[in-house]
């Protein structure tokens, strides 16, 4: 069920994922996804039990006013007008103390007619990606959010860094993860991962975590990252596979040489 267009998202993967990834019956814990993004390996899975998190404000409205307000959500985006100048008009508005059902539809509708899906914010925090359509707009339908508010029910939903959703992991617990990433050391600049930033002392302070609670307890866990040799040489110790395809330079295309990998904890 792909209700979002994310940046990097994961449902292309999901035929190569999916031999990697438990099945619902058993994971004895919980899933907990940290970089939740699209959700494309959530809504795959449908866990029993999830916490779900990421530290951008607006991807969580949507996950969270879906779940509690589907059917305002969707009256909401339906009356949206179609065309540039509507777009626009609601995308340089202000909205941030508008109630929750509003947020989420408007986020929503940004993202289904947004120049390819891109999610970019200027330097104050203000989404800025052009017009690019309605062509993606109508793909889904009320009764398809209306499934989706009832397996997002079953999570429990966090706006928060990594750090502290990891620390909520507990014995049979499941966990995927999916940080933002660019190439290489030299390219992970930023001082933390929203809006897309994740440097690269933030794949170290990842790296230590995931080693630190695997220490503790008893769970399995499974990335995807880039396969720069800085990346590899954090978790030299586990299993590395190279995707077969992964997210190209521009936006919305695939390729076969991206370097992404999946890191696997056993």
């Amino acid at each position: 069920m792909s209700f979002l267009r994310y940046p990097g998202g994961k449902a292309a993967f999901l035929h190569f994922l999916s031999s990697f990834l438990p099945h619902r019956d058993n994971i004895k814990g919980r899933y907990i996804e940290p970089f939740l993004g699209g959700g494309s390996v959530f809504l795959f899975i449908r866990p029993k039990r999830a916490i779900i998190s990421d530290l951008n404000k607006e991807l969580i409205d949507i996950y969270r006013g879906i779940r509690d307000c589907p059917n305002s959500v969707w009256k909401i985006y339906a009356s949206f007008p179609a065309g540039r100048q509507a777009y626009y008009k609601i995308r340089d508005e202000i909205y941030q103390d508008k109630p929750l059902c509003y947020r989420a539809a408007r986020t929503l509708f940004l993202n289904r007619t947004c120049f390819k899906g891109m999610w970019r914010h200027n330097l104050k925090g203000k989404f800025n990606v052009g017009y690019g359509g309605e062509d993606r707009r109508w793909v889904f339908s009320r009764k398809n959010l209306l499934e989706l508010s009832t397996i997002l029910k079953k999570a429990t939903i966090y706006h928060s860094d990594f750090e502290v959703i990891l620390d909520r992991c507990r014995d049979g617990d499941f966990i995927f993860l999916d940080p933002p990433y660019t190439p290489g050391k030299k390219e992970m600049l930023g001082s933390h991962y929203m809006n897309g930033k994740f440097s690269y002392e933030d794949q170290e302070r990842l790296a230590v975590k995931l080693r630190e609670i695997k220490k503790r307890y008893n769970i399995d866990w499974i990335m995807t990252n880039s396969g720069a040799p800085e990346i590899r040489d954090l978790y030299n110790d586990f299993q590395i596979i190279k995707l077969p395809i992964g997210t190209s330079n521009k936006p919305g295309i695939k390729t076969k040489n991206s370097g992404e990998i999946l890191i696997l904890n056993s």
